[in-house]
């Protein structure tokens, strides 16, 4: 009854109407395309609404301010947040290798990622201002190599579990769903923050996202997956530095990576909205709850179309949604800097976050789909781990560029990642059309 119901959902969310499309998965995991695309939707949620509930551009710096951590403390949550779970996956994916079935490592990931996140919590309960803001630095690291594990192997077992030309639009449903449960949260947070504002109210919001890992765990072990053939040849063969070999011999992986860098310009001007926010603003008693709200608006609005776009086109779709992000930063720009009455409303940032919060899903789901449809099993695997840990040095970089930036204004950050992202959509419209041509197998 269950799996009839999801066929028939999972027929009528991608249009079709005949013969099922199963382009790059095997004919056995054809025949669980639909119960593993609800299954990976509902994980991803989850983990998505974790990830809002904790996010270190708002949430965990609210809460690092609260406990009185130390500023340059406070400085370092993103980017050992992010290029934390980047920077050891060319490691991790030889292990991943070797591993025929790879959800159980993914499994283990999620619920370590839950008890590091449920770790701050507990810290922002029992301690205070430096001691806090180094337990919150190591369960953050914590949480980064767990996140590791779970980006690698999650990516390959969407590659086998989910067809080309869907897996974009599981991606879309899935950002749209999660930005749902988001805004229920915002509001919320809005409403609640006003009156109830206090480190209970922080820790709850923490130890709620920790369960939102835990819950995924238990919904992504139902994924069929079939086992991955394993080549141990290639396997000792291929180390580490083998695998940076592929950046010069592979000009395709080359060029993504290069467009991907410059891509991050929508993941890295967030905090400064919030902190050109906070300093203009004189009442951020509901700053919090708008800019969640903003977010989880964004992606109910934009996803779907996302990952639609994606299917089509996952280049163009990244050089479109990064466009935006840059058009977005150079008009908040010249608010800032020559529009001082209306720099100083509360309204301008929660739509300005909105916008960049769209052009970001659209960045993410475009850099998502192409990695995954550029290759195939192991190669594939290669793929994700050699970009992410590429991007993962440069976002160190990039992030401590626009930390020397901020010392001289905010704006300034704003318009240098702006000018980054035009960079970045002309070299992602040159890049390969990795779709090109899977219209005609559907």
């Amino acid at each position: 009854m269950l799996t009839s119901t999801f066929n028939k959902l999972y027929d009528y969310l991608n249009n079709e109407s005949k013969d099922r499309v199963c382009k790059g998965i095997t004919d056995e995991a054809c025949d669980h395309v639909a119960k593993n695309f609800f299954a990976i939707l509902f994980t991803h949620t989850f983990t998505k609404l974790g990830d809002t509930l904790s996010n270190p551009k708002t949430v965990l710096t609210w809460l690092m301010n609260y406990v009185n951590a130390p500023v340059f403390l406070i400085s370092l949550i993103v980017p050992i947040r992010e290029s934390g779970a980047l920077i050891p996956q060319v490691a991790i994916s030889n292990y991943v290798k070797t591993k025929p079935i790879r959800k159980y490592i993914w499994i283990a990931g999620s619920i370590i990622q839950g008890l590091a996140i449920a770790g701050i919590g507990l810290v922002a309960l029992h301690f205070d201002k430096q001691v806090a803001g180094w337990l919150i630095i190591l369960c953050l690291v914590i949480f980064s190599l767990a996140r590791s594990l779970a980006s690698v192997s999650s990516k390959d077992i969407k590659g086998k579990a989910i067809p080309k030309t869907r897996r974009g639009k599981l991606g879309g449903y899935t950002s749209s769903f999660s930005g749902i449960l988001v805004l229920i949260a915002g509001l919320y947070i809005t409403y609640t923050s006003k009156t109830t504002e206090n480190i209970q109210f922080y820790t709850n919001l923490i130890f709620f996202a920790a369960s939102m890992w835990i819950i995924a765990s238990f919904i992504y072990a139902s994924i069929k997956e079939f086992p991955s053939s394993i080549n141990k040849d290639d396997n000792e063969r291929n180390g580490i530095i083998d695998n940076f070999k592929l950046l010069k011999e592979d000009t395709h992986l080359r060029d993504f990576v290069i467009a991907r860098s410059l891509l991050l310009c929508s993941a890295l001007s967030a905090p400064f909205y919030v902190t050109a926010a906070q300093t203009n603003v004189k009442d951020t008693s509901y700053l919090l709850g708008l800019l969640i709200i903003s977010n989880g608006l964004a992606s109910i609005v934009s996803s779907p179309y996302w990952g639609k776009m994606a299917d089509k086109s996952s280049k163009n779709t990244m050089a479109f949604a990064v466009t935006i992000a840059s058009i977005c930063g150079l008009v908040l720009f010249f608010i800032i800097s020559f529009g001082n009455d209306l720099k100083t409303q509360l309204w301008l940032y929660p739509i300005a976050f909105f916008i960049l919060g769209i052009s970001h899903s659209g960045v993410r789901q475009g850099r998502k789909t192409y990695v995954i449809d550029m290759a195939t099993g192991d190669d594939r695997t290669n793929y994700v781990s050699v970009s992410n840990t590429i991007i993962g040095l440069i976002l160190l970089v990039t992030g401590g560029i626009s930390a020397l930036l901020s010392l001289i204004s905010v704006e300034s950050v704003i318009l240098a990642l702006s000018v980054i992202g035009l960079l970045g959509a002309v070299k992602s419209y040159k890049l390969r059309n990795v779709e090109k041509s899977t219209e005609d197998d559907e």
